[in-house]
């Protein structure tokens, strides 16, 4: 009976939008990797604006929105890899793009001491831990006094210029040296931003996926069918850290300036992040998409007003906790019915000949 079932039915996450989105994807990318052929400078720095962000917004709702992890500390990742990658180019005169892969891993070996501290505190304790270790991260950064101390660093003066691939970009467009760094930045920052979605949705689709919305759910029935909740988290806090670090090196390499306030900031890299995912929608992969998005252009459109600005977004994060949980992307959703990533496994009909016995 089951394989008879098994012939005539398969599991399948496909919908009517994802064949669509997959064509939409290829548009995207192809616009976003020709975009310095055309775009200023100006608009290539808001699209990576846009791209490090999103990234940022896509690791904090793997942790929130599937892994249950509300961590309102992710800025030690963001400022720690960036204080990695100025060390390797400053103090050990590594290339930039090596040192953003350094970035990276530091913010890796950071996360592991953390992980079991924080793994240890539940709720708004955990959402608390993962603050205060920010803090004493960039308290403890802000005393080195070869990387500037609390008052910052520059990259070395042609540290970016001599990049790989710049001075290719700079004869190719025919631009100046920072507007090709600002290309190469640009460039990086698509290829982490469709990695990060890629890795994301092949994690979630997985069974590893499956676990880990058990152990969100429910950690003691996961826990009964097999699934390991402490290692199911810790790899998702991990690989969270491991990309925050690298887009917080790539993020300074393009700034070319480190501060321990700026690189640590709660709100430009935990607060803003947080209320992207949440106007877009927590626990899908579209929601970080349009939130980022709105985020941007609510920024453009507001950031004239000074505090009555961020009133606003808070305002507004707000109102759509109220009144659309799920965000902007979930009302969508729950009302048309289209996913774009969709990750939800349901039966469907095999629509094969020998499925439907045609072929005796």
């Amino acid at each position: 009976m089951t394989d008879h079932v098994s012939d005539r039915w398969t599991v399948s996450t496909r919908t009517r939008g994802s064949s669509v989105a997959v064509l939409l994807m290829v548009v995207v990318v192809v616009a976003g990797v020709l975009a310095p052929v055309f775009a200023p400078r100006a608009v290539i720095q808001d699209l990576f604006f846009i791209l490090t962000m999103l990234v940022l917004a896509q690791c904090w709702n793997l942790l929130a929105g599937y892994a249950g992890l509300v961590s309102v500390g992710q800025q030690a990742f963001v400022g720690f890899g960036a204080y990695a990658m100025f060390a390797a180019v400053s103090l050990l005169g590594l290339d930039p793009l090596v040192s953003i892969a350094i970035g990276g891993v530091a913010a890796l070996l950071l996360s592991v001491p953390t992980a079991f501290f924080v793994f240890r505190l539940q709720g708004a304790y955990f959402a608390i831990g993962t603050w205060v270790i920010a803090e004493v991260v960039r308290l403890s950064l802000a005393q080195w006094k070869a990387l500037g101390g609390g008052t910052g660093t520059s990259l070395p003066s042609g540290a970016t210029r001599d990049m790989p691939g710049v001075r290719l970009v700079a004869d190719l467009l025919h631009v100046r040296g920072p507007q090709a760094t600002d290309i190469v930045c640009y460039w990086l920052a698509l290829i982490l931003a469709i990695a990060t979605i890629g890795f994301i949705y092949r994690l979630l689709r997985s069974k590893q996926g499956l676990g880990l919305a058990a152990v969100r759910d429910n950690r003691e029935a996961a826990r009964s069918v097999g699934v390991d909740p402490t290692w199911t988290k810790s790899f998702v806090y991990l690989v969270a850290a491991f990309i925050t670090g690298l887009t917080g090196a790539l993020i300074y390499v393009q700034k070319a300036r480190i501060s321990p306030d700026a690189a640590f900031s709660v709100p430009d890299w935990t607060a803003y992040v947080i209320f992207i995912v949440v106007i877009g929608g927590i626990g899908t992969i579209e929601g970080p998409i349009v939130g980022v998005i709105v985020f941007y252009i609510l920024q453009n459109l507001l950031a004239d007003y000074g505090s009555l600005y961020l009133l606003f977004l808070g305002l507004l994060g707000i109102l759509i906790m109220l009144f659309a949980p799920r965000g902007l992307w979930g009302l969508f959703a729950n009302r048309s019915g289209i996913q774009l990533f969709p990750i939800r496994r349901m039966l469907a009909a095999r629509t094969d000949t020998k499925a439907h016995g045609g072929g005796a």
